[in-house]
């Protein structure tokens, strides 16, 4: 029971850490810090810590399991590439924040869960189950109230509604890669690898323009995002998952939702009405639905 609770904690404050990135970014903006200098130190910043912390774990023959093999050219090429992904995924949230709410950037962001559904469908050619087709459709359900999309009055940017979309698909992919690549490496090296990629196709994608909005206190706030976007959150759920079971930990997950929504509204000062509320409620009951059958994780995964 204590170890149940200690993994519910874990795995809670990586959400949360999740959850408040939007609010980060969308702070920083204001003050007139721009986004390329922010993402790149965001990945910078992780993949300096994953490096470290590889090095060390790799040579203590106590973290490292029997199982566990060393990564060779192809595993690292795979994870190089499926890593452009998570860079594409942070790109396009940050990037969407710009035109809509951060309330409606989350909420988008999270149609990666019907869209998981629908690439395992893909995949691997099996029946969907009626459980996994009726969190879909809450899903949708839950986004119409969540994005107030109800509201004439409310209209959302086509721009910011395009790229949350693909950030959505960006994640799914990303989920699928962190599942499915290379599985025979510890958790630390494939994450390594894969923000390797992230940070490779952030630094193209920026390229000069980096360089030309270069400040001090924008390596703070990235340094921030860093911590709290790709350090904390694979430790927290590394060792919180193992003890929570995998269906238990992606429902507590879901809590990055309501906290990215909160966040937003108290230093943001955005605006949130009840029927959001009510449809971030119906989408958290997605979650639950999706993953009530799940089985516990296998430890040190």
């Amino acid at each position: 029971m204590k170890d149940g609770l200690k993994g519910a904690i874990c795995v809670f404050l990586g959400a949360a850490s999740y959850g408040i990135l939007a609010t980060i970014v969308k702070y920083s903006n204001h003050l007139g810090i721009h986004t390329s200098i922010l993402t790149v130190t965001q990945f910078f910043t992780g993949l300096l810590f994953l490096t470290v912390y590889a090095f060390i774990k790799e040579h203590n023959p106590r973290a490292v399991s029997a199982t566990d093999r060393r990564a060779g050219r192809g595993d690292k090429t795979r994870l190089l590439f499926w890593g452009i992904s998570l860079g594409t995924t942070t790109l396009c949230y940050y990037l969407a924040i710009q035109y809509i709410p951060v309330s409606t950037g989350i909420i988008l962001l999270m149609q990666s869960i019907w869209m998981s559904i629908v690439l395992e469908w893909l995949l691997t050619g099996k029946r969907i189950g009626a459980r996994k087709i009726a969190g879909a459709v809450t899903v949708l359900i839950g986004t119409v109230l969540a994005t107030d999309l109800v509201s004439a009055n409310n209209p959302v940017d086509w721009r910011g509604l395009l790229l949350g979309l693909g950030a959505a698909v960006s994640y799914t992919i990303t989920m699928y890669a962190s599942s499915n690549v290379a599985n025979g490496l510890p958790g630390f090296v494939r994450s390594k690898y894969l923000v390797s990629g992230g940070l490779i196709v952030i630094a193209l994608f920026w390229n000069i323009t980096t360089f030309r909005h270069f400040s001090m206190e924008g390596i703070g706030w990235g340094v921030a995002l860093g911590v709290f976007g790709t350090i904390l959150p694979p430790l927290c759920f590394t060792a919180g998952i193992p003890k929570t079971g995998l269906g238990l930990g992606s429902i507590i997950a879901s809590v990055e939702i309501p906290v990215s929504v909160s966040s937003a509204f108290l230093v943001l000062h955005e605006k949130v009405v009840a029927s959001q509320w009510l449809g971030i409620g119906i989408i958290i009951a997605a979650v639950v639905i999706v993953n009530s059958n799940k089985t516990k994780a296998p430890p040190g995964r």
